[in-house]
């Protein structure tokens, strides 16, 4: 058997049930997130993200989603869920971000909340790279009001050709659509992941076994197809 030309990391993010931290690793996914933001409909407590994280198996990464949080409370959710990496999908400055990763040993994403208005400027993805240069990713969610995600595609032409930086394609992101994502972007960074939520979802925070299954399944079939 052949193998595939690429392998696409995979995250599921804002699990909130046992079922459905489950079935993400019975599919094959890489890692799964935990939202830590109290105004979105998929927070956890942190006891409840440590809860779950528990029944993770090796290789499967737990990540914590933090919104403007206090360094105190990610010190917390860091010491609640040993090995979690840490997304910041708020207004966290660069050394925000970083000093804080640094001093608790986690490795971190960041946010880009790319326009979703083609007639905004397009956003700086370089610079935005550049800055955030110690983040072991960047994120690329469609900017909406409030954080944490919508849910809503972007236009994928409108990043730049080369980016010094790992990606993870999220926003929008669907069986349908996730294998034309990737083979737009995959060339433009370091490597290319993905990060699915509410299409595989049958309401907000109760995730679907089926479509945790057909969104994975897709994105094994554009890594074959290369």
């Amino acid at each position: 058997m052949s193998l595939p030309a690429h392998f696409t990391p995979i995250k599921i993010c804002g699990l909130t049930r046992e079922q459905d931290v489950d079935a993400a690793v019975q599919a094959g996914v890489q890692a799964i997130g935990f939202v830590l933001y109290e105004r979105s409909p998929r927070h956890v407590s942190t006891a409840r993200a440590a809860e779950l994280a528990r029944r993770l198996p090796a290789f499967v990464n737990p990540v914590l989603l933090v919104v403007n949080a206090s360094e105190a409370s990610i010190e917390a959710a860091c010491a609640a869920v040993p090995g979690a990496w840490l997304q910041f999908h708020g207004d966290e400055n660069p050394a925000f971000c970083q000093r804080v990763a640094q001093r608790l040993g986690r490795r971190w994403l960041r946010a880009a909340r790319i326009p979703l208005d083609e007639s905004a400027p397009a956003f700086d993805l370089v610079k935005y790279a550049a800055d955030y240069q110690h983040a072991h990713a960047l994120l690329l969610d469609a900017h909406v009001e409030g954080y944490g995600g919508g849910g809503k595609a972007f236009n994928w032409s409108r990043l730049p050709t080369s980016v010094n930086a790992h990606l993870v394609l999220s926003g929008g992101l669907t069986p349908a659509n996730v294998g034309d994502g990737l083979r737009a972007l995959r060339s433009r960074g370091l490597s290319l992941g993905v990060d699915v939520s509410s299409a595989v979802e049958s309401a907000k925070g109760i995730k679907d076994a089926a479509l945790i299954h057909d969104f994975v399944a897709a994105v094994r079939a554009a890594d074959r197809q290369g």
